[in-house]
Parts: C-alpha cells; structure tokens; sequence
C-alpha cells in the first residue's frame, strides 16, 4: 500500500478553504439568527404600540369624561362649595373695542 504524501501547500490550501467555508457558514448562521431574533422584538414592539395606543385612548376617554362640563358644575357645587355669582359680584367691561 502507498501513501501519496501531500505537499504542504496542498494542505494550507486544504485548511484555508475548511476556514473559509466554516465562515461563511457561521456569518449565514449568524444573519439568520439576527433577522429571526429581529423579527421577533419587532413583533413585540409591534404589540407594545397597539397596548400603548389602546390605553391612550381609554386615558382620552376619561379625560373628556372627567372635563365634561356638568361634572365640572356638580364637584364645584357639592365638593368645592361653589355657588353661582350673584348679581352684584359680576362685573361687566362695555367698553367698545
């Protein structure tokens, strides 16, 4: 049985292409794994908008509930003790501009 021997730029040639092409695949692993994981905090961010903007609506909600004028008159009657001016404390500009 004869063993062929391999030169040695043969076998640098041999482990540079092995290195190569483990690069290449690692790198194409790598973006693959990156565009998943990507992909995913997309989807997560995508949902943490929605549940955002769902509470800013409920948050207008209750601010227009809140503002709404006759609650305004009802908690400046019977919790701030506000009664409508009388006559004599209205003072009125008639001056012409």
């Amino acid at each position: 049985m004869v063993r062929k021997k391999f030169r040695k730029k043969e076998i640098l040639l041999v482990i540079a292409f092995t290195i190569f092409v483990v690069s290449v695949l690692s790198f194409y692993i790598w973006h693959q794994m990156e565009s998943v994981r990507i992909g995913y905090k997309i989807s997560e961010l995508k949902n943490k908008v929605k549940e955002l903007s769902e509470e800013v609506e409920k948050l207008e909600a209750k601010k227009s509930q809140l503002l709404s004028p006759e609650r305004v008159e009802k908690v400046a009657k019977e919790e701030l003790k506000l009664a409508e001016p009388r006559e004599d404390q209205v003072v009125r500009d008639d001056s012409n501009f």
